[in-house]
């Protein structure tokens, strides 16, 4: 993985005797005995993580646990005590004024919890903030605000007062200015915590939208777990200032570092987490177009199923072939599996989450396609599997049956 952001043993104290306070923390001390002893506060103790390019990687912790000090550390907004920040080859830690200044300017950006948004500027005006500190002409500033507003659907709310919209739409253009100036890495800080639940979720939806387009590198707190699952492709779980694991979603629910995670995470329906590429299973009957009826059920009746999936020569799933219609098929002479295979069987893409394939399924009258962006078959989910909320990785479902059999 190519890494972008790397944090190194980083420590926050807060206190006049913060000296005193590492100088315990090296010795093994805790954080209520420093505090008893010195008056200071260990707000972050020796945090270190990558961050890849192109990754969102989601710091979950509740109030008090020190992330959203961890993330100020990150672009010096808050001084770290201990510790070095690396931004690609550049140490962060070790900037001057000026040259963080710089790193600010072009190549992090922050959203806050608030907005923090000019009340005396325009939405336009507003998202093109960083391009104006830049000194970037005003023409080219508003046509890269426009289109910073078209990808957040507000291009008509453009010479707009910033009072007009609502809490979900100045968060938009909160994430509008923070992308704008095109920087190297995002940083998130409880951005959608004071909206509304039902807004929250649509900024979710929002900002992975973007991140499908964009592919930026965002570093997102949040004291939500479902919200960290939602975003995270790996989340950071801290607590009293230390990180305790860093997984992905999966490895976190299934895999808990410690009893404080374990604790954590009790309860959550893995549902949330889980995908189509984590439950799919290899199709028991599989044929190639030119192979015609006979070999269709054939196959079909050496795995003991009433369908088998039909592919092309690269592999591109053509549909699904149904043993009456293989059977009425071969009665009537007919040998091309593409006039009588099935075209509008469900099918999905393998990073769709669970939640996302039950109303799927429960419409669904065959087993679900699992295939890539150029339509390439890559398994397939029996309904049972989705309804009766069985999840674990398996390669047959527990009545012995074959994948996709009774479906």
């Amino acid at each position: 993985m190519d890494s972008l952001l790397r944090v190194e043993q980083v420590t926050k104290v807060f206190g006049r005797r913060s000296e005193r306070a590492l100088k315990m923390l090296a010795q093994g001390f805790g954080k209520d005995e420093i505090l008893r002893e010195t008056g200071a506060t260990v707000g972050v103790h020796s945090a270190s993580f990558t961050v890849n390019r192109g990754e969102i990687f989601v710091i979950m912790g509740l109030s008090g646990s020190g992330k959203s000090t961890l993330i100020r550390c990150i672009n010096r907004l808050i001084e770290p005590s201990a510790g070095r920040v690396f931004l690609g080859d550049q140490d962060v830690t070790a900037a001057d004024e000026r040259a963080l200044r710089e790193i600010r300017r072009r190549r992090m950006s922050m959203v806050f919890q608030r907005f923090a948004l000019f009340p005396h500027l325009n939405v336009a005006e507003n998202v093109a903030y960083g391009l104006r500190v830049r000194g970037v002409p005003p023409s080219e500033r508003r046509r890269r605000a426009m289109e910073i507003l078209e990808r957040v659907g507000l291009a008509r709310w453009a010479d707009a007062p910033i009072q007009r919209l609502s809490g979900g739409m100045q968060q938009r253009v909160g994430l509008g200015r923070a992308i704008v100036t095109d920087p190297e890495i995002l940083l998130m800080d409880e951005p959608f915590s004071a909206l509304d639940p039902l807004i929250r979720r649509d900024m979710q939806d929002e900002l992975l939208r973007l991140q499908s387009d964009l592919k930026k590198t965002i570093v997102f707190i949040t004291h939500d777990l479902d919200e960290a699952l939602k975003l995270g492709d790996r989340v950071a779980v801290m607590k009293d200032g230390v990180i305790h694991q860093i997984g992905a979603p999966e490895e976190i629910l299934q895999e808990p570092a410690t009893d404080y995670v374990a604790e954590f995470v009790r309860g959550v329906s893995p549902q949330h987490v889980l995908t189509a590429r984590h439950i799919m299973q290899t199709p028991g009957a599989l044929v190639k177009v030119k192979d015609g009826p006979r070999v269709a059920l054939r196959e079909m009746e050496a795995e003991g199923l009433s369908s088998a999936f039909v592919v092309d020569e690269a592999g591109r799933l053509v549909g699904l072939v149904l043993a009456d219609d293989a059977v009425r098929a071969i009665s009537e002479g007919r040998r091309n599996l593409r006039e009588i295979a099935v075209k509008d069987s469900p099918r999905v893409a393998p990073d769709t989450l669970m939640d996302d394939l039950l109303p799927i399924a429960a419409e669904a009258r065959y087993p679900i396609a699992v295939v890539d962006d150029d339509g390439r078959l890559l398994g397939i989910i029996a309904r049972v599997h989705v309804l009766s909320g069985l999840v674990a990785h398996r390669r047959e479902p527990a009545d012995g049956r074959k994948p996709g059999e009774g479906a």
